[in-house]
């Protein structure tokens, strides 16, 4: 059983990269917008939704 919930899991984070590769695309330029406005909260905002976006990934690469 616990070799098909493992399974599951794999699939699911398979399916979710795509997905996150646009939320990081999206919220980069986000961040960059918020440079060009020297929009200070907003910039802290998307780097730290970017922090949040790769160590998603990083666990979902492992």
């Amino acid at each position: 059983m616990e070799k098909v919930i493992q399974t599951l899991r794999r699939k699911d984070g398979e399916n979710r990269i795509p997905v996150l590769k646009l939320e990081i695309d999206y919220e980069l330029q986000t961040l960059y917008d918020a440079i060009v406005a020297e929009e200070t909260f907003q910039v802290e905002e998307s780097k730290s939704k970017l922090s949040e976006l790769r160590n998603e990934w990083l666990r979902l690469e492992a």
